[in-house]
């Protein structure tokens, strides 16, 4: 089918085009608490076809893109080519060229063994401690080896296999009557066992004490501690504020080898794109554009170093070796655990929601869960919001020498954001 799509796509005359065949072959498992219920094996295959079109005497490129059946027919391939070519002229873009065929593309070619991810997950979980008032109640497994060929008019013709795992988790905490469940999502590449473990026993802690929260009583201005997977948050601001299509279209301030900030009077950022990152689902060769990507320095000790990003707007920056970013560390921190947690501050481990506006700057969280520290004691808290803006945190937030990784994201342990504005639960 390939073969076809290619003489069609090559028969349309169009400025240039792309195919991702990606082949997931996978296993999935579903228990109720420890008692597997069922399990099932899954082959699928996506194939997406990508057209370019020169338009206004070359002043313009357009760009379209569907996905198409596997089984699809001689009929359908033909419309669905026809009906790119002609999208594509609809878009008006600036020029630019498409990405050119490297040595380094392709991966080994070593398919993943998702029988032994499958079996690293399950042994984890029935290893979790539990007690009476703190259980798993049901998890869902979800193990994949990935296949992903891409084909492109430039020459590129590049294959790399990766694992691509999911687990589910609902945990059951219980008290004096009362009943609540938390919902955990964990995606990876293959098993972290020790991350997962450490986790869960968190989110149990977590149940019990939700148990016995009381109002969020703190209005003002606080110190709030980040310790959970919400952190990705913040660090994606400073990936994407070094993207190059955020710089193009003047939504970030950034420049080269200048300090991404006035003045600093607490840790500074260190943001490193990487090819592989132990564990994570994103360790690709190349990214969905066919470039290579290489482990590249976004921003050093504070100061911004490298753009990357997809073909169109790297080209407009005259970015060389530019990429679109997969796996991301962050480093910089200079604090203890110890260090962090000492004094009056809010630790928010649970958010019903939490987002930070990478182009104003803007935070908001709501809070599920929190630990409130007044220097002496700690009391579990619920309710109330966060706000306020990473363009005032940044020059004064202060990061964990610890690290900790979220799938595609390893960055500092815990982080501290000062000044946050803290609305409370009680009036």
């Amino acid at each position: 089918m390939l073969d076809r799509l290619v003489e069609l796509l090559k028969s349309r005359g169009v400025y240039g085009w792309e195919i991702s065949d990606e082949k997931m072959n996978g296993w999935e498992f579903y228990f109720i608490r420890h008692e597997l219920d069922q399990h099932r094996a899954k082959n699928v295959e996506h194939i997406n076809v990508k057209v370019y079109q020169i338009t206004d005497n070359g002043e313009s490129v357009g760009f379209a893109s569907a996905e198409i059946a596997p089984t699809a027919s001689e009929q359908d391939m033909e419309k669905l080519v026809d009906d790119l070519a002609y999208r594509a002229t609809l878009v008006r873009n600036r020029p630019f060229t498409l990405t050119p065929p490297a040595e380094e593309s392709s991966s080994d070619g070593k398919a993943s063994d998702i029988a032994d991810i499958s079996a690293d997950f399950i042994r984890t979980m029935s290893e979790l401690p539990e007690t009476a008032g703190e259980d798993v109640n049901s998890y869902e497994i979800f193990v994949s080896d990935i296949s992903h060929r891409l084909i492109t008019s430039t020459g590129i013709d590049a294959t790399e296999h990766y694992p691509s795992s999911m687990i589910e988790v609902v945990v059951n905490a219980r008290r004096d009557g009362h009943e609540i469940e938390l919902y955990r999502k964990y995606d990876s590449g293959t098993c972290d066992a020790a991350g997962l473990k450490r986790d869960l026993e968190k989110t149990m802690n977590y149940g019990r004490d939700r148990l016995i929260t009381q109002p969020t009583p703190v209005n003002g201005k606080f110190d709030v501690l980040f310790s959970g997977s919400d952190s990705c948050e913040i660090y994606n601001y400073f990936v994407d504020r070094m993207s190059a299509g955020m710089i193009y279209r003047k939504m970030s301030d950034y420049e080269i080898d200048k300090p991404i900030c006035g003045e600093f009077s607490g840790d500074r950022v260190t943001v490193k794109a990487l090819r592989e990152l132990l564990n994570s689902s994103d360790n690709h060769a190349f990214d969905g554009e066919g470039a290579v990507i290489r482990d590249t320095t976004l921003i050093e000790n504070g100061v911004a170093k490298h753009f990357v990003g997809g073909r169109m707007f790297s080209c407009y920056l005259g970015l060389e070796n530019s990429f679109t970013p997969t796996n991301i560390e962050v480093t910089g921190g200079t604090h203890s655990e110890e260090e962090l947690r000492s004094g009056k501050y809010l630790e928010i481990v649970e958010f019903s929601d939490f987002q930070v506006d990478s182009m104003t700057g803007d935070i908001f969280g709501e809070i599920r869960l929190a630990y409130l520290h007044d220097g002496e004691k700690t009391v579990p808290v619920s309710g109330g919001s966060i706000s306020g803006s990473m363009n005032d945190f940044v020059g004064n937030m202060l990061m964990s020498t610890g690290s900790a990784q979220y799938n595609s994201m390893k960055i500092p342990a815990l982080t501290l954001l000062r000044g946050v504005t803290v609305t409370g639960a009680e009036n």
